[in-house]
């Protein structure tokens, strides 16, 4: 399905070094989170509020966390997208961080929030209702949670976001959140304590701790963090395979956003080597970085005996 979508709504999608492939990608995840998860937040509530399970309503605001969280990843594809300017002359790629770390804020406040009702009802326990109408809804949104995270993870595979990423790792928690409140509702039937409100306790410290993960990837690439080993392996493998060039050295990478990285490296060449040979060639592999991998490189040339520098 989402291979049909992407190839419906999104032109040259294998071309995802362009921002405006990025872009799209970005916005047919969020449409589709956003319709996913309005449906299964207004199936979840009607089933909690039925059954009077905290449970089952903890996991529908959940899930309308989540469309809080879709309508982030269209407006942070919108903002990362944007060309450089005098401002910003790396461009708006960290902004897709800042969503993420939006995203993750959203869901600390909305899991602490489910953790008091959830206290609560331990507290003051009330009868659950589990109609097996309510356990077959809740089986078709654990599927539907399970295809969001494929899909959510494919796409962030496919454009580097870290957004999308986070996406897909709460889906799949959802979808897990989901299966143990139809287990509970079960379970409960044939139990006196209050299980609804213990398992609305353990979804919430699930929603809590998936929030912290994200915050503390977001936090962690927008302060800067070390290359990508296959990305500086990739680098290192196109340079060196060139005739002209012996060895490298002192590789840089600064990342500013997915699609957003420049850098820097020393080519050692051979001491007697024709200038503007050298030039031509360095040229050429600076071009063909920047389209294979998305880096804009610049290659420093050292002569051969000179030192590393």
């Amino acid at each position: 399905m989402i291979q049909f979508l992407i190839r419906k709504f999104i032109p040259n999608p294998e071309d995802v070094n362009d921002a405006r492939v990025r872009e799209a990608y970005g916005i047919l995840s969020g449409v589709v989170g956003i319709v996913c998860n309005l449906f299964l937040f207004g199936v979840k509530l009607t089933v909690g509020l039925i059954s009077r399970s905290i449970a089952v309503v903890s996991d529908a605001l959940n899930n309308l966390t989540d469309l809080s969280s879709s309508l982030i990843v269209i407006v942070g594809a919108k903002l990362s997208s944007q060309p450089p300017d005098q401002e910003h002359p790396h461009g708006h790629g960290r902004y897709e961080y800042v969503g993420a770390l939006v995203i993750a804020l959203i869901i600390v406040v909305v899991g602490l929030r489910l953790m008091r009702s959830s206290i609560g009802k331990i507290t003051h326990p009330e009868v659950v209702q589990a109609h097996p109408v309510t356990l077959i809804l809740l089986g078709v949104s654990v599927l539907i949670k399970l295809w969001m995270f494929a899909y959510n993870r494919r796409i962030g595979m496919l454009i580097d976001s870290g957004v999308n990423r986070a996406a897909a790792l709460d889906s799949l928690n959802d979808a897990a959140a989901t299966g143990v409140v139809a287990a509970g509702l079960v379970a409960g039937r044939f139990v006196s304590v209050p299980l609804d409100g213990l398992l609305g306790l353990i979804i919430s410290g699930m929603i809590i701790y998936t929030g912290l993960g994200t915050a503390k990837a977001a936090v962690s690439r927008l302060i800067g963090t070390q290359a990508n080993p296959e990305l500086v392996a990739k680098i290192k493998s196109v340079i060196e395979a060139s005739s002209t060039v012996i060895s490298t050295h002192g590789l840089e990478l600064h990342d500013y956003g997915p699609g957003c990285v420049t850098g820097s490296i020393h080519a050692v060449v051979p001491a007697d080597a024709n200038v503007r040979e050298v030039h031509e060639e360095i040229d050429r592999l600076e071009r063909q970085i920047l389209k294979d991998l998305g880096v804009n490189l610049v290659i420093h040339t050292d002569p051969e005996g000179a030192g590393e520098s």
